[in-house]
């Protein structure tokens, strides 16, 4: 059993971290901070391991869901309290503790705002320990219950925009799901949700446990390795996740679109080498050769500073360095291991990913 206070001291290497885990995805770090910041500037806030629960207690899952590229994309710190009540209200839930959709700049940390309100810990069994690109993948595997109701809340937009939307969803995680995508399209592209409450027994046996703490951990790694220049940032974030570095070079090309709520597109780079996103890096190819192949782990860092580039960052004639390693030596939930939903993401970017 471990319990840690999370302090502001421990907010970059949460961000940077888990903004590696992205793989692409789950936000952004300027966001991630100022959450963080505001969160630990109200009230202290634990991260706990599922052991320190009870298994009947209840956790409630909380992200942001849009296209990060968004140019209207918008969303305050009063909209992730205000999607907490919503759903306190329409599902009669008194939340035991907070869990986190996935990892990201912004996602790591996102639920840490919601836990000091609350006053409730957050749990440290994420729905999965990298981003994905739908809700359905971050429901561990409820998807698969027909008996589950899935109760899911947004909020986001701008009030003087006439884009501001609240929306709730009940139904099967999969209409639900697509029900909160479509209300970040209507926002602007980006929503504050919370969604798909269950028991700590549940999250026990189908989250990504200890998730979040890789991701501080591999933080520090990234922020010790700072103090030597970019280079040993790379090399650190190697050797924590046995990641090899498949090139370091400059972006050729990129083609990018929003369909959906969703950015997707495509990068290249020198040596034949291709990235394909769906919001997250979905695949690398080198040649004709498939390197890597969502969920494995295939990120981009900026080859100057050593910071990592979402895909939503990155642009034509930047020097990258591009890494990959296997979904083995990750953190991930049960949703990630159905081949059912790894097919539809081939479906979109076009490739056979399985």
């Amino acid at each position: 059993m471990s319990r840690l206070k999370l302090t502001k001291d421990l907010v970059d290497a949460a961000v940077l971290g888990g903004c590696v885990l992205g793989g692409g995805g789950g936000g952004s770090m300027e966001e991630g901070r100022q959450i963080a910041n505001i969160a630990l500037s109200l009230s202290s806030v634990e991260l706990v391991d599922i052991e320190d629960m009870n298994d009947d207690n209840i956790l409630i899952n909380v992200s942001a869901v849009g296209a990060p590229s968004a140019k209207d994309a918008y969303a305050e710190p009063i909209h992730y309290l205000q999607a907490v009540e919503l759903m306190k209200k329409v599902s009669g839930i008194e939340p035991d503790g907070v869990i986190t959709n996935e990892m990201g700049g912004l996602a790591t940390v996102n639920g840490w705002l919601q836990a000091a309100m609350l006053q409730v810990p957050i749990v440290d069994a994420p729905c999965n320990g990298r981003a994905h690109p739908t809700g359905v993948m971050g429901a561990m595997g409820l998807h698969n219950d027909p008996n589950y109701k899935s109760y899911q809340v947004a909020v986001g937009g701008r009030k003087e925009k006439s884009s501001y939307i609240e929306v709730i969803a009940m139904g099967t995680v999969q209409k639900a799901s697509a029900l909160i995508r479509q209300a970040a399209v209507q926002a602007g592209g980006l929503v504050t949700v919370v969604r798909n409450p269950v028991t700590c027994k549940y999250a026990k046996e189908n989250a990504a446990l200890g998730a979040v703490k890789q991701a501080i951990e591999l933080g520090n790694r990234m922020l010790e390795g700072k103090k030597s220049g970019p280079s040993k940032v790379i090399e650190n974030i190697c050797d924590f996740l046995k990641a090899d570095v498949v090139s370091v070079g400059t972006i050729k090309s990129i083609e990018l679109s929003m369909e959906g709520g969703f950015d997707v597109g495509k990068f290249e780079m020198d040596e034949d080498i291709e990235v394909t996103f769906w919001n997250e890096y979905m695949t690398l190819e080198k040649g004709k050769e498939r390197i890597a192949t969502f969920p494995d782990l295939i990120m981009t860092i900026d080859a100057e500073t050593g910071m990592p580039l979402t895909s939503a960052e990155i642009r034509e004639d930047k020097k990258v360095a591009l890494i990959k390693t296997d979904r083995k030596n990750l953190k991930l939930g049960a949703g990630m291991k159905d081949p059912k939903l790894l097919a539809d993401c081939g479906k979109i970017v076009g490739k056979i990913i399985c």
